[in-house]
């Protein structure tokens, strides 16, 4: 089963059990809620540690979580620093508009132009500012950055796991 990172759990939040998490998603109120499943990936362990959110609050850049069973500091000190990820079984479609996509379904897609030549193939999503750029890795040159705008990208097509562009001047 796949995992996806949701959130960076930095620090306990006073001695009642309560963590304080930067949320690393889009839809950070719908993964965090109370009754939720969130799985820890602690830095010194390989496996992952279920938790049920039983609590949750805002407190400035930070999200608050309690789980249950973990009445007290002592017992959510182990946790940090870990990463907060998710179930590929508990991703929704219907968290996304038309046309949006998540980062997982758009890496690994090969690019080619509305000519069909073949760019490479999108290793990395980088979100610098006002839009995303997809990195497209292609052989025996250097990476290809292409801005996530509708004048370069043409047409996302996941079922045969290809995107088709249109190179602007200046962009190849």
């Amino acid at each position: 089963m796949e995992y996806y990172n949701v959130g960076k759990l930095v620090n306990t939040q006073g001695i009642k059990g309560e963590v304080r998490v930067i949320p690393i998603t889009d839809f950070a109120d719908s993964r965090f809620q109370k009754g939720n499943v969130v799985y820890a990936k602690l830095v010194d362990r390989s496996d992952l540690i279920s938790l049920e959110i039983d609590g949750v609050r805002k407190h400035k850049n930070f999200i608050i979580l309690h789980f249950k069973n973990h009445p007290s500091i002592n017992d959510v000190e182990y946790l940090k620093p870990a990463i907060l990820m998710i179930s590929e079984a508990e991703l929704s479609d219907d968290d996304l508009a038309e046309g949006e996509y998540y980062y997982h379904q758009i890496i690994g897609l090969n690019v080619v132009t509305e000519t069909g030549q073949t760019l490479g193939t999108i290793k990395e999503i980088l979100a610098p500012g006002a839009n995303d750029v997809w990195v497209v890795q292609r052989d025996g040159q250097k990476d290809l950055l292409l801005p996530k705008i509708d004048d370069v990208i043409k047409k996302i097509d996941l079922a045969n796991k290809q995107v088709t562009v249109e190179l602007l001047e200046g962009l190849e």
